[in-house]
């Protein structure tokens, strides 16, 4: 029996993993889930974002599902403890890819760069996660609120986020750095563009793969095969609007695109 599962963000950024999911379960069934009434996330208050997530999350178990995937790093350092106790279904986080990419640069001595929101390099759990792996403190983070506004507005202009990126990494000495860091679900969209402009030594890594590893081992699914297709995936949004559910398939369809390059 196919499996309903579901993925949850403050927008369109959390499609990021559900189109990695898509391609390792062609077989299940999906549901994602955007509060877009309240995104961004990242520019607001931890209680009032807190708020939000459990009144989304308490719509999308109505829908039957078998496991909800808070694909949101934000969310998930604000939310994913508590509920884990409230209900008796797999909850699954994200997590930046602090440790792999430590781990990747153990040998090189390189710097590790954590690009995400910046409500999430304040909390507790982020920095309790550097402290734990970063023995050689190597790891630096920049916010970069502006992806995600620009995401959801389905900005994708090359010229404009590459001149971006390079504002941001202006005073860093990029040689020294082995791989950055997308701790926003947001961020892989401009991952193409953001190749572009670092230098080809260093690696881009986001935490997308371990949770659909998890999504898998929690669930008991094995190796699958086939197309997937959107007629497997139900969208729905805290606003209810339309165009709001038009641009998420509009914005999967852009990762589509962009992985067959």
């Amino acid at each position: 029996m196919k499996k309903k599962i579901a993925f949850f963000d403050s927008g369109i950024g959390g499609l990021t993993v559900l189109h990695k999911a898509l391609h390792q379960f062609p077989e299940e069934q999906f549901l994602y889930y955007a509060d877009t009434l309240h995104v961004p996330y990242g520019t607001k208050s931890a209680d009032e974002v807190r708020g939000h997530i459990f009144n989304c999350v308490e719509a999308i178990v109505q829908e039957k599902v078998q496991a909800i995937v808070i694909a949101c790093n934000t969310a998930t350092s604000l939310a994913v403890k508590d509920l884990r106790a409230k209900y008796d279904i797999p909850v699954i986080g994200m997590e930046p890819a602090v440790k792999p990419a430590v781990e990747m640069n153990r040998k090189s001595g390189k710097r590790v760069l954590v690009f995400a929101t910046a409500l999430t390099l304040s909390q507790k759990k982020y920095n309790e996660l550097v402290s734990r792996v970063d023995d050689h403190h190597s790891v630096d983070s920049i916010p970069l609120p502006e992806l995600v506004e620009w995401c959801e507005q389905l900005d994708f202009d090359p010229q404009k986020i590459a001149a971006y990126f390079r504002l941001k990494l202006a005073d860093l000495d990029l040689d020294s750095y082995g791989t950055v860091v997308l701790g926003c679900t947001h961020y892989p969209f401009y991952t193409s563009i953001l190749r572009s402009v670092l230098p080809d030594h260093i690696q881009i890594i986001d935490g997308s793969t371990g949770t659909v590893n998890r999504v898998k081992q929690l669930l008991g699914l094995g190796n699958q095969t086939g197309a997937n297709t959107e007629q497997q995936i139900t969208f729905l949004s805290s606003s209810g609007c339309t165009q709001d559910l038009e641009n998420m398939s509009i914005a999967l369809r852009y990762l589509e695109l962009q992985h067959s390059l």
